[in-house]
């Protein structure tokens, strides 16, 4: 590309704080009206006269490419989201830059490798079926579930289970609890035009602070069990604490900045990709139909397995549509640190860059129909004339999350068996949307649950 002193267009918004409120009050739908109005490359200004910054939101599939995918001292996490993201979770593999990002990863590649996670399938397995067994006074009394809040419960048991072993009982609902806190607070600071000092004893403050202290209280006493036990299993934690490179090994505050980071993504985003599937199919009886069978002729009665992933293709294509819809990562930002120019567009030094996949996920230009639910979308065949970047749940890039294999697999596990035991309706047609670090539901998500078999 080409560099031009061409300055990218965008809304004005308010005469004394620029879009300030409009990305407070509904960010997804801003950035959606922007595109349609100003094209791929919007320059929004927000903030009071005085505070006032400028940042640029790029949707084309080749900008996301330039952005995520380019060398990491072009496009830094140095930016607002981040720096919130670094206090209330710490500078884990998901924040850090530079040497410290290439030794966590050194550390932390092993740990995640197909054949490691595939034995973990069991455990994923074993918390569906508690899941669907608890179900079943639900079902009997017809009364709807909301299934935002089952999907949240079920992927942190298994990543907590995963992560701390026999300790998942005593940190689960700390974490429940508190990365809501820290999640809406982060966000809120990320877009406020003026941000209050963290000392200030503001309510949001102390809220925060309690948060933030608990799950680190929390992690700290786990992490020194772990390094004083005579002998240590072959959970997440103990192999972290385990874990060497070059002789060296990480420090507490490091494993606790991971454990931080794993819980966020290995419970969080894998939440939202199954509630909206779950939501998605309780709206599509055919796609819920071709789904169940393809279950059936996997599996018959049986629990599945690692060995059945690839051959749950369509139930796959069902959470990557999911995705699609309702990224769970859906804002990701960087700043352009020697500046670039995208689609002709000037984007000066040190210039803050978003992406959405939110956006990009209903470009028209890569997607029929956008808004419309068609799991058929990823075919093997029609993902491989797609563009590689219209589609990024979990980024792109050397900074693409380590964790996609363990997301997918206790996706697909926990919808496989779920449909093994019931059909599903949903009661609600739209579901409102907090943009929060991931994208949560702003409500319930209920669905009535009809059995199809025994869930003993």
């Amino acid at each position: 590309m080409i560099r031009s002193a061409t300055v990218a267009p965008g809304p004005r918004g308010a005469p004394l704080i620029g879009s300030a409120l409009d990305l407070q009050r509904d960010v997804l739908g801003t950035y959606e009206r922007a595109r349609r109005a100003y094209g791929d490359v919007v320059r929004f200004v927000a903030g009071p006269p005085g505070l006032r910054a400028a940042f640029y939101a790029v949707f084309h599939p080749d900008a996301v490419r330039r952005v995520l995918a380019t060398e990491a001292d072009s496009y830094r996490k140095d930016n607002r989201f981040y720096e919130e993201v670094r206090w209330a979770l710490g500078d884990g593999l998901l924040n850090s830059q530079d040497e410290r990002w290439l030794r966590q990863r050194r550390f932390i590649q092993p740990l995640f490798t197909r054949r490691r996670i595939a034995g973990y399938a069991h455990s994923m397995a074993d918390e569906a079926l508690d899941l669907v067994s608890r179900w079943q006074p639900h079902a009997s009394a017809g009364e709807p579930v909301d299934v935002h809040t089952e999907m949240s419960r079920l992927t942190l048991r298994v990543v907590g289970r995963l992560l701390f072993g026999a300790d998942v009982e005593r940190a689960v609902p700390v974490v429940a609890y508190a990365f809501p806190v820290l999640g809406e607070y982060s966000r809120r600071r990320a877009f406020a035009p003026m941000r209050l000092p963290r000392g200030l004893p503001t309510p949001a403050n102390r809220r925060a602070r309690a948060a933030q202290r608990d799950v680190y209280a929390i992690c700290d006493e786990l992490i020194a069990r772990r390094r004083t036990a005579p002998g240590r299993g072959d959970d997440l934690l103990s192999l972290l604490v385990d874990a060497r490179e070059d002789g060296e090994r990480l420090d507490d505050a490091e494993i606790r900045d991971q454990v931080l980071i794993f819980l966020l993504a290995g419970h969080d985003t894998t939440a939202i990709a199954l509630t909206f599937a779950l939501h998605l199919l309780g709206h599509n009886r055919d796609a819920q139909r071709r789904l169940r069978d393809e279950v059936d002729g996997v599996l018959g009665d049986r629990t599945p397995t690692a060995e059945d992933f690839e051959a749950l293709a369509y139930t796959t294509m069902v959470l990557k549509e999911a995705m699609r819809l309702y990224p769970p990562a859906w804002g990701l930002g960087r700043r352009a640190a020697g500046g670039d120019c995208i689609d002709g567009r000037d984007i000066p030094p040190g210039s803050d860059v978003v992406v959405s996949a939110w956006v990009t996920h209903r470009h028209p230009a890569f997607w029929d129909h956008p808004d419309r639910f068609d799991p058929e979308r990823f075919s093997p065949e029609r993902e491989a004339g797609r563009h590689r970047h219209a589609y990024f749940p979990f980024g792109a890039g050397p900074r693409a999350c380590i964790g996609q294999y363990f997301s997918m697999l206790e996706a697909v596990t926990a919808l496989a068996v779920i449909v093994q035991h019931y059909e599903l309706a949903s009661t609600t047609e739209h579901v409102p949307l907090a943009p929060r670090i991931t994208l949560h539901p702003a409500a319930p998500v209920p669905c009535i649950l009809t059995p199809r078999r025994s869930a003993g």
